[in-house]
């Protein structure tokens, strides 16, 4: 789930060396997109996980007591923050991480491979002692599906280890503030106040925006079955009539190409939604299909949220449409399940499979009276 929020922050630059990391796939020079897809203000801050992940693809998962061996192995960084940030940081955006490492060898190439990719992680605490997180992570080549064992860093970041200068300092002229929710506890207290009980995923997305009422919109992702958007609208409905929220989704779902591969978006017009005993809001529902990767390209899905959530987040800086964003975002997760590993297969922002989606005018979006 992704909730966008308005932050008031002073706007100011900055300016972070940007290198080329090891792991990054190549991209076309001659690639050129419209200049409007740098945005101005580029400074997004996260907070929250970053691990090494140690990955490792078999034929197929092994049974209980087996002796496989690996088809093939990769040491790289991961972590939710780490990977949506290193995302939007090779979109073209600069990019701080607020998180907590150890001082050894897997906190040091967490660090190393951060800053090569752009992350600013001044902002890091690193202990001297403890040890940093990691995960051993079991690609199943057969069933295309990845397994998680997490260890986690020690001891944990505490607010007390951030002072207060040095958190205004990480907010100064960030224009979006993301959160991982890594944080269980107060992830924990976070869930029980915005428990909606609704019936429906879009009754919970209207839910959600009722509730929170400086929240612009709601994401919730659905896997290969692409991703459902709610967006809060201060103008005035099209159409007076209230619309069943439910309804409008079916008829967005029913209206969404089957039979195009590529990431598409069909949005609903500006109109008064309602949910039996939740109330009603104003605004518009989208509904985003994903790529049909094929089988043979489809090499692990490990980090593909993070990649959709980091592609947002370069999206809401570039200001581009709902009809837009979500097919972009939708590429940009393909894009990395296509390498192993979370990012591997992160793309830069000449990679030519974005072109389509930043160019004005491209034919990725439809709208439903």
């Amino acid at each position: 789930m992704l909730t966008y929020f308005t932050n008031s922050v002073p706007n100011t630059s900055l300016r972070i060396p940007h290198f080329l990391s090891p792991q990054a796939p190549t991209s076309n020079p001659r690639a050129k997109m419209m200049s409007s897809s740098l945005p101005e203000n580029r400074i997004v801050l996260g907070c929250g996980g970053v691990v090494v992940d140690l990955l490792a693809a078999v034929a197929s998962y092994p049974k209980p007591d087996d002796k496989i061996r690996s088809t093939s192995f990769q040491v790289q960084g991961g972590g939710n923050a780490g990977n949506a940030l290193t995302c939007a940081a090779r979109l073209g955006l600069h990019t701080r991480l607020i998180s907590k490492v150890a001082d050894d060898a897997q906190g040091r190439g967490i660090l190393e491979e951060l800053e090569a990719d752009g992350v600013d992680t001044s902002f890091f605490v690193v202990s001297p002692e403890g040890n940093s997180p990691f995960t051993y992570i079991i690609v199943d080549n057969e069933t295309k599906t990845r397994t998680c064992i997490h260890t986690p860093g020690y001891p944990p970041l505490v607010p007390e280890e951030l002072s207060r200068s040095k958190l205004e300092s990480a907010i100064d002229g960030a224009g979006l503030v993301y959160f991982d929710v890594r944080l269980h506890e107060t992830a924990l207290v976070v869930a029980k106040e915005v428990w909606t009980e609704a019936s429906s995923v879009p009754t919970a997305l209207l839910s959600m925006l009722l509730k929170l009422p400086k929240v612009k919109f709601v994401i919730v992702t659905l896997g290969e079955d692409g991703c459902i958007m709610l967006e809060r609208s201060h103008n005035k409905a099209s159409n007076s009539e209230e619309m069943c929220i439910d309804e409008v989704f079916e008829s967005l779902k029913q209206k969404a190409p089957n039979d195009d591969s590529k990431p598409t978006c069909v949005s609903s017009s500006v109109v008064t939604l309602k949910a039996d005993g939740i109330g009603t809001l104003c605004g518009r529902l989208h509904v985003g299909t994903a790529e049909k990767i094929p089988p043979s390209e489809l090499v692990d899905t490990t980090g593909a949220g993070d990649a959709f959530i980091g592609a947002v987040l370069y999206a809401s800086c570039v200001k581009l449409p709902p009809e837009r964003m979500l097919p972009f975002a939708s590429q940009v997760a393909a894009c990395s399940c296509r390498a192993l590993g979370a990012r591997s297969g992160l793309p830069r922002h000449s990679d030519t499979r974005l072109a389509p989606f930043l160019h004005e005018g491209s034919e990725i979006a439809g709208l439903v009276p």
